[in-house]
């Protein structure tokens, strides 16, 4: 039997949850004066979210064993590489928004939260697919192919909110403000409650999200369909999603090659989605992880040798 197929029990889930509360209770708590995320800071918290999803995966290990520690930490790595996508998206929507710095964190926070309900969805969503139906395997392969072919011939993303229909939703359900009020989502307005542009900001970050959050479980999921190692993987990889916003925001540009990386991890997933379905099998836990370790390196020092040249990206 996969020894990564273990069921996690209750306590667990709950462990996991309190801890994942009480680091956020601080992270709110340290950012409550609305302050400008220096880099210093973001570095600070970036290697704090990343210590704790280490020590996780350390901790899985001498749990379950290194079978699910690898799947674990494979998980992680891809979702941390797949989040370097989202922050590119998140600095146009800012960009697009005109938030100010300030009021930036805030967003990420709420945005952080609400992503990881969506992704505690469709892990679980997916999850039953994959064991349930055996043609979803195929399906979800194919699907996590062409989003790779997508990510390597694209240009940059089309983010524009008004062409977003959870955005446009919003806008004609709740009356808006085109104004920021003291980092607040809602305001009182000739005598009625009504939303202020931080709040659509908001929006449109929760619904880009959900499309991020379609591609990265999916790709997960061709690691192992362990609910809770997947789940744990996405929350520890996404809680330092703002961190890794502030780090990397100004830099992004540096990485021009990185996406083809990403193309190349997606399509990969979905190449070991599609053989599980076949007589080849399961592809060993391990070579996800190397894979997803030799194309990062590769892309990353692609990237650099290309800035230094001054080489532009294709």
């Amino acid at each position: 039997m996969d020894e990564t197929t273990f069921a996690a029990p209750a306590w667990a889930w709950l462990a996991v949850g309190a801890v994942i509360a009480v680091m956020l209770a601080v992270d709110l708590f340290s950012h409550r004066d609305h302050h400008v995320v220096e880099l210093r800071e973001a570095l600070l918290w970036s290697a704090v979210w990343i210590t704790t999803g280490v020590a996780f995966g350390l901790v899985i290990w001498l749990w379950r064993g290194s079978g699910p520690a690898v799947a674990y930490f494979s998980g992680y790595l891809l979702e941390k590489a797949l989040s370097v996508d989202n922050v590119f998206v998140f600095a146009l929507l800012f960009t697009y928004f005109r938030v100010p710095a300030e009021y930036q964190h805030k967003v990420l926070f709420w945005g952080v939260l609400g992503a990881l309900g969506f992704r505690l969805v469709f892990i679980f969503a997916g999850a039953q697919l994959l064991d349930r139906l055996t043609w979803a395997g195929l399906v979800l392969g194919a699907f996590l192919i062409w989003t790779g072919w997508r990510l390597a011939v694209r240009g940059e993303p089309d983010v524009d909110p008004d062409r977003n229909i959870a955005v446009r939703i919003f806008r004609r359900l709740v009356p808006t403000v085109p104004r920021y009020h003291d980092g607040r989502f809602t305001v009182r307005a000739d005598g009625r409650r009504t939303g202020t542009v931080l709040l659509v900001a908001l929006v449109a970050i929760e619904a880009t999200d959900v499309i991020f959050a379609i591609d990265s479980v999916a790709a997960i999921l061709a690691v192992t369909t362990n609910t809770f190692l997947v789940w744990t993987a996405n929350a520890f990889a996404v809680l330092g999603l703002r961190s890794l916003y502030f780090c990397l925001a100004g830099l992004l540009r540096h990485f021009s090659y990185l996406r083809y990386g990403l193309a190349v991890l997606l399509a990969f997933a979905g190449v070991k989605l599609i053989l599980a379905e076949t007589p080849v099998g399961k592809l060993p836990v391990w070579l996800t992880l190397a894979v997803v370790v030799l194309t990062l390196a590769v892309a990353i020092t692609w990237s650099a040798v290309a800035a230094r040249r001054n080489v532009p990206a294709r």
